[in-house]
């Protein structure tokens, strides 16, 4: 049973790359007359808009703004790092005047190594935000906080993202799991092509609870986009997404995904122990 599996699973990745190639080298010879042709095999045309793509995509039942953040660490720092990030978290949380929380913290495990990864939700957007910056800012705590911690960075960076509007809400979960983070930098302009084709295949990636949330750049590097995953093991994440090619209609996502992409990322990481997402 498994080895049939396994060899239905082949024979769809191996269609895929047939039709790939074959339409690659279809291009390398058409003429101009076959370019509009050529390029429907790789993109579906999307009707021109008169709305910014935050409105089109993100959720409309919520004013949620997150920020995800960036450190990376010196590696002799990393435990001291943690604790301190543990310790000013919890003290943010107990104090429900910050309209802000932590949905998850994180060490890179696969990936850029020695880096923390934080990933925080404002509840009423960007208000909220400005709100909490005042605040922390006449904090003397958090900015004795801020003073320690730089002495423990190599760098940091941050963005300012919307959620989209067909992904699952951020929650708190039970481990252990580990976390995949998967980046894709798009070509600019395709962001609504891109959310129209995820509406449709995240079905395929809900089945083990694996899909944790999808989000999209406001501010920073922009045309930037985050699915987060969650995996109880590396054995399970291969399985479930293995399986993902067994479902009709999932082959044809990764097709027309595929040109949309300048570069991708994938973080493997591991919950800090105060991280709600566990």
């Amino acid at each position: 049973m498994a080895t049939t599996r396994s060899l239905h699973i082949l024979n769809r990745q191996q269609h895929f790359l047939n039709k790939v190639h074959a339409t690659w080298l279809a291009r390398g010879f058409a003429n101009k007359s076959d370019e509009g042709w050529l390029s429907s095999m790789f993109a579906h045309k999307v009707d021109a808009r008169k709305d910014a793509h935050s409105n089109l995509l993100s959720k409309k039942e919520t004013s949620n703004l997150y920020k995800i953040q960036f450190h990376n660490v010196k590696p002799e720092c990393m435990e001291a790092y943690n604790k301190m990030s543990d310790e000013v978290q919890k003290e943010l949380h107990r104090d429900a005047s910050y309209p802000c929380e932590v949905i998850g913290s994180w060490n890179t495990w696969y990936g850029e190594q020695d880096q923390a990864v934080h990933l925080w939700r404002y509840s009423g957007g960007y208000p909220a935000l400005t709100e909490c910056l005042r605040k922390l800012n006449r904090n003397t705590a958090y900015l004795a906080f801020r003073k320690e911690r730089s002495k423990m960075l190599i760098s940091r960076c941050n963005q300012l993202l919307l959620e989209f509007s067909f992904w699952n809400e951020p929650a708190p979960r039970s481990g252990p799991n580990i976390y995949e983070l998967r980046t894709y930098q798009l070509v600019p302009g395709t962001m609504i092509e891109w959310g129209n084709h995820w509406a449709r295949a995240i079905k395929y990636r809900q089945e083990n609870n694996e899909a944790v949330g999808g989000f999209f750049t406001q501010i920073g590097e922009l045309y930037v986009v985050h699915h987060l995953w969650a995996y109880k093991d590396l054995q399970s994440r291969q399985e479930t997404r293995n399986f993902a090619w067994l479902k009709e209609g999932w082959d044809a996502n990764v097709h027309y995904t595929m040109p949309l992409i300048q570069k991708m990322e994938s973080r493997i990481m591991i919950p800090m122990e105060h991280s709600p997402l566990q």
